[in-house]
């Protein structure tokens, strides 16, 4: 054990000492909230400063009526007097964003209408003309069966369920599917981000010593199996420290760019901006109650604050882990038989292939239904588990679910260890050796 221990440390102050990581763990937390803020100032400022798109129309229709009363702070429109075929030629000797032709059509099956452009547009842009096109033809209709407008909109209304999970000993607690959703769609990404990366750094890194010789110095002091066991436990090591610097910086970095950007909001500052001239106290009353917290946010923080949060951190350290330990056996496997990173494509995809459907499985069944049956079998399964489970966590997965599949993640990082320990031993040492999945097997066959 003492030995496994040695390189362990050997693996893991290699790899800490490096420039490259120093570099990846301050930088990168350092990146993210300057793209975070350098995004939402542009994004901003492009509001701010955008103009209206231009839009020429063709109404022969007669019924829309788009003019410059009709404009928007998104639309300007232009009308024009011209046939289509005159009125392409007009549009092409201008840089306005595009050409609405409307011919004559039926309320009831609008076809026919176009919009020509001298670029391709964005979908939001398309979207939004489309949009204001749709209610034109809903107050066309809304005209010809003699129903008024503003008694529909009363019609309408919008209700929002409050969320209570109720436990069995009758305990109430706040809910809300939109914050988990977004959790475990964050934390199943970066399982499956983790595990990949620094299960290839496994690889790589028993490809270069295979390559170099060292091994066969190492091997001479150690057991093969020990010196596989050592470098997954080192490198993991290394994933630990530098994944809890990444969270401490890029939470306290983001937060207080998003912060700052919060302050400077813009409903905020004319809310300021109306107040000071305003002298009416009931108006100024009322405009102070809106810029204060509204209950949906009173809601939501309630939400929050009863995430369990410390087990969510818990689980999902316990899960990159032991994904993490299950996979990087694979793939030191993989490096022991090969000799370079080209070799080992034919493998890799085989082996992440599991972990592949557990991230797929992550949209298409847990976000879902996070307790359905598919959803239950992918954080069960030791394969899947890892994405799977650390997906569904947030929305308080029944104990026993979450003790046997982490019991299963265990037999299965003990199995998978086994199994590329026998071929890891004979491996590691073999080169020169054009390797299948058949010489694999036979490897993992052989006796001791």
């Amino acid at each position: 054990m003492n030995k496994v221990w040695l390189i362990i440390q050997r693996e893991f102050l290699i790899r800490v000492k490096k420039k490259s990581f120093l570099i990846a763990t301050i930088v990168v937390p350092l990146i993210f909230p300057a793209v975070i803020g350098g995004l939402v100032y542009i994004m901003m400022k492009e509001a701010e400063s955008a103009k209206p798109d231009t839009v020429m129309v063709v109404d022969e229709s007669g019924q829309f009526n788009l003019d410059s009363a009709k404009n928007t702070k998104r639309f300007h429109f232009v009308p024009l007097q011209l046939k289509l075929e005159q009125a392409k030629k007009a549009y092409n000797e201008t840089k306005y964003f595009a050409l609405l032709y409307v011919p004559a059509f039926d309320i009831n099956k609008p076809d026919g209408l176009i919009i020509y452009t001298q670029e391709n547009p964005s979908i939001e842009k398309v979207g939004d003309l489309e949009s204001l096109l749709e209610e034109r033809v809903r107050d066309l209709k809304l005209q010809e069966f003699k129903i008024d407008k503003e008694v529909l909109k009363n019609l309408k209304t919008k209700i929002s369920l409050k969320q209570i999970n109720l436990s069995d000993t009758g305990e109430e607690k706040s809910s809300n599917s939109g914050i988990l959703y977004g959790m475990g769609f964050a934390l199943g990404i970066m399982i499956y981000i983790f595990v990949l990366v620094y299960g290839i750094q496994i690889m790589q890194g028993v490809i270069d010593e295979k390559t170099s010789k060292v091994v066969e110095v190492i091997v001479s002091s150690v057991k093969p199996f020990q010196l596989m066991l050592g470098k997954i436990v080192g490198i993991a090591a290394v994933g630990v420290v530098q994944f809890l610097i990444w969270i401490i910086l890029i939470t306290f970095l983001s937060t207080g760019v998003l912060g700052y950007f919060g302050l400077k909001m813009p409903q905020k500052q004319m809310i300021e901006e109306v107040s000071k001239k305003i002298k009416d106290d009931d108006v100024k009353q009322a405009m102070q109650q809106q810029a204060q917290p509204n209950v949906k946010i009173n809601e939501l923080m309630q939400s929050v604050s009863e995430i369990p949060f410390a087990k969510i951190a818990f689980v999902f350290v316990f899960y990159f882990l032991g994904g993490y330990l299950l996979y990087g056996a694979l793939f030191a496997a993989v490096g022991s038989a090969v000799e370079s990173i080209q070799e080992s494509q034919q493998f890799q995809f085989p082996i992440t292939l599991p972990l592949l459907i557990g991230y797929m499985g992550l949209f298409m069944f847990i976000l879902r239904d996070p307790h359905g049956p598919v959803s239950f079998w992918l954080s069960i399964i030791p394969f899947t588990s890892p994405v799977a489970m650390v997906g569904r966590i947030a929305f308080d997965v029944p104990g026993w679910q979450l003790a046997l599949s982490m019991l299963l993640l265990i037999g299965g990082f003990i199995l998978t260890t086994w199994i590329a320990g026998r071929i890891y031993r004979v491996g590691i040492l073999m080169t020169g050796t054009k390797v299948n999945w058949r010489v694999m097997v036979k490897w993992f066959m052989m006796r001791e």
